[in-house]
């Protein structure tokens, strides 16, 4: 029995402990959920609650050994248990079904593969302060995805398909007087496709790598805005399409270091005539201590790759090195840990 200062009172010792279990086995709780991810089970009970034999018939699991993992991920809230050996979604497992509005299975399992396998090397990261994916997977991340057609189009659809930085866009940036939107590396064309379907009047150009583009083009059709849409294939280190009113660059600088982030900025600087308008969509990292999930973000991009996310200060420096001013800042418009902060300048 654990030590305590009366009956049912656990001493500091044990709360102690208890936070300190709660952090070490959370790749436990992690790799139970990308299984579940995997599987498809929340896709299996979007009808309704169903028993743990049923669910492993329907997914090809051990029955035992699905319904012990469930029951852990009940236990701290990921799942409904309403009844033995039975389980249901609630609104946080509802997110790891295929068709919801804001999916998250696709990015379940990329943390269950590609960031889990990275992590077990992170003493390399510790040692050298370079990223453990290059150790785990014998290449830099971005060269993996383009080797992977099933790992690329798992990270698109984790960064583009969400609606959090459409949201953040939207709510935060005046687009009066704007007739040409810009979004640099663009992804799958969700932050256009929002843009466009509430501005009508409104013309983009979206530039993105030659392998993302087909996806991008499907998902603009789908919206009805692809006939307003200039498509170019291209990268943004060498060169961004010119005539823009406005342009985007949305989680992008966050992957790179910071003469890499300065290169695409300069970059788009080119593109543009001074006192032109730019508006990057980023995580911010607050000043000082605290909980913040962008410092969390921030630990995976020191394993997985070369970038990290900074604080609103870092990036005022970068963009002044890249021939901009920075005008405004607007905090994440909605309460979602993957909301970025919208951040407005001028070229100079």
């Amino acid at each position: 029995m654990s030590p305590s200062t009366g009956a049912g009172v656990p001493d500091a010792n044990t709360v102690e402990r208890m936070v300190l279990l709660s952090v070490l086995s959370g790749s436990w709780l992690a790799q139970a959920g990308y299984a579940m991810a995997k599987l498809g089970v929340a896709d299996l009970l979007d009808d309704g609650p169903r028993t743990a034999d049923e669910l492993a018939a329907g997914c090809g699991a051990h029955p035992e050994a699905l319904h012990r993992m469930l029951r852990a991920l009940a236990a701290v809230g990921l799942f409904e248990e309403p009844g033995p050996r039975t389980y249901g979604l609630n609104d946080a497992s509802r997110l790891l079904c295929s068709g919801a509005a804001r999916s998250a299975r696709r990015s379940a399992i990329m943390y269950g593969e590609e960031v889990f396998r990275s992590f077990a090397e992170i003493m390399h990261t510790a040692r050298t302060g370079k990223p453990a994916f290059d150790r785990a997977h014998g290449m830099g991340f971005f060269e993996y995805l383009h080797a992977d057609a099933e790992a690329e189009r798992r990270y698109n659809e984790a960064m583009g398909g969400t609606g959090e930085t459409p949201a953040a866009f939207t709510a935060s940036c005046d687009l009066d007087g704007v007739r040409t939107l810009v979004d640099v590396g663009g992804g799958t064309g969700t932050l256009l496709a929002d843009a466009l379907t509430a501005r009508p009047d409104l013309w983009g150009v979206l530039l993105e790598l030659p392998e993302v583009v087909p996806e991008a083009r499907g998902r603009l059709a789908a919206a009805g805005v692809l006939e307003r849409v200039r498509l170019t294939e291209g990268d943004f280190f060498d060169r961004v399409p010119s005539g823009g009113d406005l342009y985007v660059v949305s989680r992008c600088l966050h992957n790179w270091p910071d003469d890499k982030a300065v290169q695409i900025l300069r970059t788009v600087r080119a593109a543009m005539e001074p006192g032109g308008r730019l508006v990057l969509l980023e995580k911010l990292i607050p000043e000082g201590p605290g909980f913040s999930p962008a410092k969390l973000v921030d630990l995976l991009m020191l394993v997985m790759v070369t970038g990290r996310e900074r604080t609103l200060a870092e990036y005022r420096d970068l963009l002044t090195r890249s021939g901009f001013e920075l005008v405004a800042a607007h905090p994440a418009p909605v309460p979602d840990p993957r909301a970025e902060s919208a951040l407005e300048a001028t070229a100079v």
